[in-house]
């Protein structure tokens, strides 16, 4: 089988993307490493506290198929760029908040900008990696995240030797100094040259994107699938809180230990599963299905172990072991949008994606400071977690991929 080249500049974009992704998540999961540091600045309750969360991951979600459709309607890059630049000014604007509902707004507030980011981002490495590479390249990116969500642990770290705002400021200005980088250097894949003759592609409508993608089983199966791993945000919110109270960790060593070696070992995972992925689809075309339910297959049990082991070297050991694997599943699924959603619409698609996972991984945070104002243990949030990925599993064997791939191979010309 002959393998394509790449485009000039595909890696290139890649690892320009790359700092976005890693900045993309520090900014958005610091705020979870560094609770005791912030109550004790801004009173509230558990409950509020995981509204933070909640709140930006419900405007995340709901902003999410909206800018999935700016990033095909328009440039990729200038989508990218500008919301680095507006999400930066929130993050710097949050380190000036003094009370709770200042807090609330700056969240719902960077829940917007960053929504932009994603689609655009993982649609824009598809179109310059359109063969051999694709999942490999989303796993290089995604590193960038798993990168980013471990450096979110220097929240609490900062937060305990400075204030918690200080965090916020640098972050904001280091993202503010990178879209002057990305501006000279960050561009969308050039087309293919048209031919003369050839009909003019109709520009990219809001209902017909959305009318594509809901009629496709496939891609409501993919719906629900990206919905039931949203359940997994439990970990990012609760997961420092669960180590600080069991184990009796400072505030710092839980957030590193509950982000840095789960994010590590995934990074390591979405290389594994995206090299995987590639090689093994060369053969059977389910390959970037299969990958990702083998993948499940370890990471739900694994979370069920962290929840029920009482020594905290075996909890660190199950959430490595979690993040390793369940990584497998971030390398493959723009991959496997790619395979069942018409070509002009797959950042419509993972915005409408990202909506259902970020509604329920903010109604599961949430959830969770509820609970404990009841007394109910977190451990029954990770319980159910974990018996979601199984439940992935199953959808995963049931979306289908060969009717769509004729129609995306007669649409391939376009993207250049």
């Amino acid at each position: 089988m002959t393998i394509p080249a790449l485009p000039p500049r595909a890696w290139l974009i890649v690892g320009l993307l790359w700092l976005v992704a890693c900045l993309n998540y520090i900014d958005r999961v610091m705020i979870a490493t560094m609770r005791g540091s912030l109550v004790a600045a801004v009173p509230m309750t558990d409950a509020q506290f995981g509204l933070l969360t909640a709140v930006f991951l419900w405007v995340y979600a709901s902003f999410s198929p909206f800018a999935g459709f700016m990033a095909d309607r328009f440039k990729r890059s200038h989508v990218i760029i500008g919301s680095l630049l507006v999400w930066s000014v929130v993050t710097w604007m949050t380190s000036f908040a003094t009370t709770f509902n200042q807090l609330l707004i700056t969240r719902g507030l960077m829940g917007i900008s960053e929504a932009f980011y994603v689609p655009a981002a993982l649609a824009l490495i598809s179109d310059y990696h359109q063969g051999a590479t694709r999942s490999r390249a989303t796993g290089v990116h995604m590193t960038g995240m798993m990168i980013g969500a471990s450096l979110g642990g220097l929240g609490g770290w900062v937060a305990e030797r400075h204030t918690w705002n200080y965090a916020f400021s640098f972050f904001g200005l280091v993202g503010i100094c990178y879209v002057f980088v990305l501006a000279l250097f960050l561009r969308d894949r050039p087309r293919a040259p048209q031919l003369v003759d050839a009909p003019v592609a109709p520009p990219v409508r809001l209902g017909a994107a959305f009318s594509s993608l809901l009629r496709s089983p496939s891609f409501l199966l993919a719906f629900v699938y990206w919905g039931a791993l949203g359940v997994l945000w439990t970990i990012v919110g609760w997961m420092p809180t669960y180590l600080t109270e069991k184990f009796q960790l400072k505030q710092g060593n839980a957030g590193f230990s509950a982000t840095g070696y789960l994010q590590a070992a995934a990074m390591v995972g979405v290389l594994i599963g995206g090299y995987w992925a590639d090689v093994w689809s060369r053969k059977n075309p389910r390959a970037r299905l299969y990958v990702p339910m083998i993948g499940l297959a370890v990471a739900g049990p694994a979370l069920l172990f962290v929840a029920h082991t009482d020594i905290l070297l075996f909890a660190i050991l199950g959430l490595t072991l979690h993040g390793l694997f369940r990584a497998f599943t971030d390398a493959n699924m723009m991959p496997v949008l790619c395979m069942i959603a018409d070509p002009r619409y797959r950042a419509t698609g993972y915005g409408l994606l990202n909506l259902c996972a970020c509604f329920v991984g903010g109604v599961s945070i949430y959830a969770g400071g509820w609970l404990r104002d009841r007394g109910v243990s977190l451990v029954h949030l990770f319980e159910f977690a974990g018996c979601s990925l199984l439940f992935c599993i199953f959808l995963l064997l049931f979306i289908r991929t060969e009717p769509v791939r004729a129609e995306m191979d007669k649409a391939a010309p376009e993207l250049g």
